[in-house]
């Protein structure tokens, strides 16, 4: 199957081939009919590809000033390489597509195969989405209509939070796809409507709508053309649907508001807000958020939780219903607004439509019925082997995300490996990786990789609530297995991993502290001091929504399991030496959902460790320090960049140009261990002792 994408890099749009989406219990399967071209957000993003990086910069000052920072602590050559992972990595488009459900997921009770429903779905030819993210389209609302459904949600939630009352006269501001779609529902609600917009020909489409219009020009004074239209009388609220890097929509609708009037912005314009206007008139102003109540509610999108009807009316898929009513009515018209149809097949040239002026409106990308058969695997780059020597590592992927496809895939790349195939239960992200490095296959079917015999090894780069899982079944079939951390998240998950395991292959953890050049360099310099050693690791590890997964104790496991478990490892490594005993204090903050903590350790030797781990520091400091004190004297790393001493005769000081933290040396570790038939990096004791004082401790 096909899919659109864009190029951060150049703005470039193209497909790819990708291979069947797998898809979760709470979601559907649906073959694509119809899709809509957003000609607001999809032409910024494109627009936004195309621009050099200066201009990159300019119009994203917030993700500059990150970048400084980052700069600042990681060092410049490491900031360049994040930033240009960054934008070479393409985006999937699209977010407005109709079709018919072909698979549903076990626990979906309110769809069945066969209806027609319209989506977030992206621009391809089978998507696979939430229920909750999902409408079935009436009868009498033909496919092409309900196309706008999801763009006239966008607008109906603004209008909800504006709350408006029969009577009461709105300005919408900005008349493109959005603007005209919500003006008419404010119509149809009994409201007056007024619409500003600079583009003639989108105001004429508002007056054959029932709007009365201005187009914006030097000549006419929108504010005094407002109030001349609402007998002068100032006006009760601005919906803002404009897109523009200038706050001059904000400033016109404050000007325009009666006292206590209400602004929404819909749209994307600049926030430079002139304070006396709103100070004098008290007026609301809020930012609407996309489809509705639940949208980036992963308990919502991802998990099917419903929020109640009788505490909250209007849900993202509640609106969606509702705008595919009011289309069944007739009281929202949008033939008016299709200006181009394409086959899909043509989806470039589409795109090219939008950046001529005063063409384009609402573009529809039309799908062929007949499909080339559904595959969940597909192949490429079949001679891409480097050599047939089975003795030697080959390597495929479960997992196809942010840390994997920037650090570890380039790492088993640019070893001596041979990569077979990678899966993820998208696709599409396994597909770019999979093309970028050669591997030789793509699947949405991860359980097919645990049972290839053309790969000996399996990294497994998943959500940590399924690494318990991959990585006993790997074992038990046979495989070398790479996880990332943590080895799993449960004591029955690590007695399983236990009782799988067999000393003829490896079983590896990605703690790469371990491998850094600096750590290596340390390890050198403690073996010559004597007695018990002191450390102290400090993590300013900042803050993370609670909504994010691995915030999540059944999904992530959250942060000790889920990343202070390196600075353990990391810890135990350097003693030398087994923990004799370990205990956590946590920061009593319930905002931070136990982010903030710190672990001491104990070990055999009679060395101690403290671990800090902080999510309520300034991003502005560096991420990582540790310092070991021993036999009268110290030493300190700071970020993997520096490393210091005191009290040497001959002190060190040891400088790096790029930050290091030993991803490349420990994929390189693992490898010769497989290739040579030694032993493995970590020994297997070390890994499962680590775990076990994990744990103990969650």
């Amino acid at each position: 199957m096909k899919q659109i994408f864009q190029s951060l890099k150049n703005g470039e749009t193209f497909f790819i081939d990708t291979p069947l989406p797998k898809i979760k219990a709470n979601e559907v399967l649906i073959k694509t009919e119809y899709s809509l071209i957003s000609s607001g957000t999809e032409r910024m993003l494109v627009d936004f590809g195309k621009g050099n990086i200066l201009e990159k910069a300019k119009q994203q000052p917030d993700k500059l000033k990150e970048v400084i920072n980052k700069a600042k602590t990681d060092g410049i050559f490491s900031t360049v390489d994040a930033v240009r992972n960054k934008l070479n990595e393409p985006l999937p488009l699209g977010y407005c597509n109709v079709g018919k459900i072909i698979e549903i997921g076990g626990s979906v009770k309110n769809f069945k195969i066969g209806d027609r429903v319209v989506s977030n779905g992206p621009h391809a030819e089978i998507v696979s989405v939430s229920e909750m993210l999902c409408a079935k389209i009436p009868s009498n609302v033909i496919s092409q209509e309900a196309c706008f459904t999801v763009l006239g949600s966008i607008g109906l939630q603004g209008i909800r939070l504006a709350n408006p009352t029969l009577g009461e006269v709105f300005v919408v501001s900005g008349l493109g796809l959005i603007g005209l779609l919500t003006a008419q529902i404010l119509l149809a609600q009994g409201c007056i409507v007024l619409g500003i917009d600079p583009d003639k020909k989108q105001c004429e489409i508002a007056k054959k709508l029932g709007i009365k219009t201005l187009t914006l020009n030097e000549q006419i004074d929108p504010v005094s053309w407002c109030l001349n239209n609402n007998n002068g009388e100032e006006i009760d609220g601005v919906l803002i649907t404009a897109s523009t890097n200038s706050s001059e929509p904000l400033e016109i609708a404050a000007k325009l508001c009666r006292k206590r009037g209400r602004i929404i912005l819909i749209g994307v314009t600049g926030m430079n807000l002139r304070r006396d206007l709103f100070y004098k008139k008290e007026i609301s102003f809020q930012i609407s958020c996309s489809y509705g109540p639940g949208r980036y509610d992963s308990n919502y999108e991802d998990n099917s939780q419903d929020y109640p009807i009788g505490f909250v009316r209007w849900t993202e898929q509640r609106n969606f219903q509702a705008i595919l009513q009011i289309i069944s009515s007739g009281k929202l018209q949008v033939k008016e607004l299709i200006t181009h149809k394409f086959n899909f097949q043509e989806a470039p040239k589409a795109y090219r439509i939008l950046f001529e002026k005063n063409e384009s409106m609402g573009i529809l990308l039309k799908y062929h019925s007949d499909l080339e058969p559904l595959k969940q695997t597909i192949s490429i780059n079949k001679n891409s082997l480097k050599n047939k020597n089975t003795q030697k590592a080959i390597v495929s992927f479960i997992g196809a995300g942010n840390y994997a496809k920037r650090f570890l895939i380039p790492c088993f790349y640019k070893a001596d490996c041979d990569l077979n195939a990678i899966s993820s239960n998208r696709g599409d992200k396994a597909t770019l990786i999979g093309q970028k490095f050669k591997f030789q296959q793509i699947t949405t079917d991860s359980e097919s990789i645990i049972q290839n015999d053309n790969c000996n090894t399996v990294v497994v780069a998943t959500r940590h609530d399924s690494h318990g899982y991959f990585v006993e079944k790997g074992l038990k079939n046979g495989k070398n297995i790479f996880v990332e951390k943590p080895l799993c998240m449960t004591k029955k998950e690590l007695r399983k991993i236990k009782e799988s395991y067999n000393s003829n292959n490896i079983l590896m953890v990605g703690f790469n502290r371990r491998f850094a050049p600096l750590i290596i360099e340390l390890k050198k310099i403690l073996r010559n001091l004597n007695g018990p050693k002191s450390f102290i690791y400090t993590c300013n590890a900042g803050f993370i929504d609670s909504s994010h997964w691995t915030q999540d104790r059944k999904k992530g496991g959250g942060r000790l399991l889920g990343e202070a478990c390196h600075f353990i490892d990391l810890i135990r490594f350097l003693v030398g030496s087994s923990i004799n005993d370990i205990s956590v204090i946590y920061q009593d903050d319930n905002l931070q959902k136990k982010d903030t903590f710190a672990i001491t350790l104990s070990f055999v030797d009679g060395s101690i460790g403290t671990i800090n781990y902080f999510s309520n520091g300034s991003k502005t400091f560096p991420k990582e320090r540790m310092e070991v004190f021993a036999d009268g004297k110290i030493i300190q790393i700071e970020n993997f960049l520096k490393l210091k001493s005191w009290g040497f005769s001959r002190n060190f000081n040891i400088r790096r140009l790029k930050q290091d933290k030993g991803q490349k040396n420990c994929v390189s570790s693992f490898l010769n261990s497989i290739n040579k038939n030694s032993p493995s990096p970590i020994p297997i004791d070390e890994i499962f002792e680590v775990q076990e004082w994990i744990l103990k401790l969650i």
